[in-house]
């Protein structure tokens, strides 16, 4: 259970503050919702409290971890299937919410660019990845989301991988 105050990820959105919980009716039955104020756009977004898929806490020190190794692995698989194929299976994992999806895509975007150009939608894309990345961990650790993506960057410019 989320109070008021607390930080929230909300699949497909993004890291959000939990402003109010709200009782609302719905066809003659009161349901309650946390309404969240997305901080990348400033968006209020109402999530059933009951809700299996609504929204989870912030990735702790283990998950980050996971991120950045998953990040400085490169010895995978690039996907070289058509960008509207690629756009439509990578929209599904960030939708999911699950930082460790994201940071899939992300990496998959990165590794593609080095022998293709990205497409509109996909250079858009990659940089929600590195946004979505970078607010959580930033929030979570308590640090500056700036510095974050540089640590994100440094993944895919160093030889050696960083953390």
């Amino acid at each position: 259970m989320f109070k008021i105050g607390d930080y929230a990820v909300c699949p497909g959105h993004g890291v959000g503050q939990l402003v109010d919980i709200e009782e609302r009716d719905l066809g003659g039955e009161s349901k309650s919702f946390y309404i969240l104020k997305v901080i990348a756009n400033g968006m209020t977004v109402m999530v059933p409290t009951d809700s299996q898929d609504g929204i989870r806490g912030l990735v702790g020190e283990k998950e980050i971890t996971e991120v950045y190794e998953l990040l400085n692995e490169h010895d995978v698989k690039i996907d070289n299937s058509t960008w509207n194929r690629r756009y439509r299976e990578y929209m599904g994992k960030i939708k999911t919410g699950s930082l460790l999806e994201i940071a899939d895509v992300l990496r998959a975007l990165f590794l593609l660019k080095e022998t293709k150009n990205l497409s509109f939608g996909e250079k858009k894309m990659l940089d929600q990845c590195k946004d979505l990345l970078a607010e959580e961990i930033s929030l979570s650790k308590g640090g500056d989301a700036g510095e974050i993506k540089g640590t994100i960057d440094n993944c895919f410019q160093a030889e050696q991988p960083q953390q």
